[in-house]
This record gives C-alpha cells, sequence and structure tokens, in this order.
C-alpha cells in the first residue's frame, strides 16, 4: 500500500549512478530494482516513471519492466490518471520503515488504544494491498478479555469477507466491484459468507448509507467486525480501523454504537492525516 503525499517532482540536479554501475557480487537488475525503491520512498509521494529513469541513469523501457516485476510482487503500485509510481503495500509484509517515514502507526496507534478501552475489544489497522486487493493487517491493540480476536501483523483478509475489506469495497464504483469479484471470485468461508453476488451488492449499499461496515461471521464462525476507512488527502481509502470481537459481546444492539465509535475515529485519523 503506498501512503501517498502530494505528488513531489525528484530534483533532476541530483547525481545519479550510471545505469551499467553495480558492486562486485551484486546482480544488476536486483540492484536496480532496490535502487528504485529508495528514489520512490525519497521522494516522499508519488513519482513519474521518466522521473524515475533519469535519477536511475536508466532507459524508460529498462525502468518500466523493473517497475512492473515489483508491481506484480505488490512492492510497487501505480496511482491517478497520470500512472505515477508510490510505494506497495507488500513492502510492509517484509518490513515497515515505509509505513513510519510518514508516522501513520505513531498516529493511529493511540486511537486504537483509546478504542479499545471504549468499546473492551479488540482494534485493527488494515491497509488496502492493491497488487491483489486484499485487507493487511499493520497493527492491533488487543482487549483483555480472555476471549478476544487475534490475527497476525502481516495477516491478509478477503475483500468480501472482512469488515475491512467490505469496507474498501464500498468505497469502490460499482463496476470495478464487479469486475474485481469475477476476478478474485467469492469463496465461502462460513455459512454466513456473501458468497451471491446481489447479496453483497446489498450489503455495500447498506455501508455507503450507514458509514461503517459489518463483518456478520462471515470470515469465522464466531467473530463480528466492524470497520470504516481512513482516507488520504486525495480522498482515498488507502487504510481502514476496526473493532472485532466474539458474537457474544458484539450482540445485536452493540453494533450500532461500535459503528458509531469506529466511524469517529477514522474521521480524526483521515482529518490528522490529510490535513483536512
Amino acid at each position: 500500500m503506498a501512503i501517498a503525499n502530494p505528488v513531489k517532482r525528484i530534483k533532476k540536479t541530483r547525481v545519479t549512478v550510471p545505469s551499467s554501475a553495480a558492486p562486485a557480487g551484486q546482480i544488476q537488475s536486483l540492484t536496480r530494482g532496490l535502487k528504485l525503491l529508495e528514489y520512490i520512498a525519497e521522494s516522499h509521494g508519488s513519482v513519474a516513471l521518466t522521473d524515475l529513469a533519469q535519477q536511475a541513469g536508466l532507459p524508460n523501457s529498462t525502468t518500466h519492466r523493473l517497475l512492473t516485476t515489483m508491481q506484480q510482487q505488490g512492492f510497487v503500485r501505480q496511482e491517478g490518471d497520470l500512472g505515477l509510481w508510490t510505494i506497495g503495500s507488500h513492502a510492509f509484509v517484509v518490513g515497515s520503515s515505509f509505513l513510519q517515514s510518514r508516522n501513520l502507526l505513531v498516529m493511529v496507534h493511540p486511537m486504537l488504544r483509546q478504542l479499545m478501552e471504549q468499546s473492551g475489544e479488540t482494534v485493527n489497522l488494515a491497509v488496502l494491498d492493491t497488487s491483489d486487493y486484499q485487507a493487511v493487517i499493520i497493527d492491533q491493540v488487543q482487549c483483555t478479555a480472555l476471549m478476544r480476536m487475534s490475527a497476525p501483523i502481516g495477516g491478509k483478509l478477503p475483500m468480501h469477507a472482512s469488515g475491512a475489506g467490505k469496507a474498501f469495497l464500498a468505497t469502490l464504483p460499482d463496476e470495478q466491484v464487479v469486475g474485481l469479484l469475477h476476478k478474485k471470485g467469492l469463496h465461502s468461508y462460513t455459512s454466513h459468507t456473501l458468497c451471491a453476488p446481489h447479496n453483497l451488492k446489498e450489503a455495500l449499499t447498506q455501508i455507503r448509507k450507514q458509514g461503517f461496515s459489518f463483518d456478520d461471521e462471515e470470515h469465522a464462525l464466531g467473530l463480528r467486525c466492524v470497520a470504516a476507512c481512513i482516507y488520504d488527502e486525495h480522498r482515498e481509502a488507502f487504510a481502514a480501523i476496526s473493532i472485532s470481537g466474539p458474537v457474544s459481546r458484539i450482540t445485536d444492539d452493540r453494533v450500532v454504537t461500535l459503528g458509531a465509535l469506529v466511524m469517529q475515529a477514522a474521521r480524526t485519523i483521515t482529518a490528522q492525516y490529510s490535513g483536512g
């Protein structure tokens, strides 16, 4: 997932490393790819292919091949109408420094703890992995109850069968949702999973109306979850905050209350993160 600042053009005065230069013992294509990641990270936002090629001292065609390979693995992604390049969410799975450079975790973690204390349930932060469209858990504050939700950091959640995933889906236009589901399919995890397209479409419509998603034992039996999206300065959903717990505690009459809590937290983080 990319955490994008307003687009910055890389200064063209920087001294570049010749494209043929690679220290002894290093694989040239790997060295070039890692350098491109560094240039993207140093830009603190989205970068044009031509700027990256100039910084790396590479032809545009070679730069594009390297970026495409890294995009297939989720380390970089393209965004916006201009097709600018930015860091991908899979970079977090192998190292979280790209998120810390923008202090997202530092900013959000206190809110996660506050939500846990308010709700008495486990609270999660997930980002959208656009390489394969899944939600990736990047932070979590577990509640103190003996029975509680626990998921590994870096764990992935299905888009159609999780609170964070459905929150992300609800921000997409219907035609994009249809195309995505046609590609990914609607795998059944429990008897509650929304495997029929029309049922999922109705659920997404409801999410857009109420402002938060609700996973009612759709990914794991006995587990419920409410979630709301966090938006960047371009009003694009890039992360989601969720509250998860057992059905015995997240009862029907608590869903709206917890939904209101998670929406307020998401709005606060959005304002702090995007400056709007």
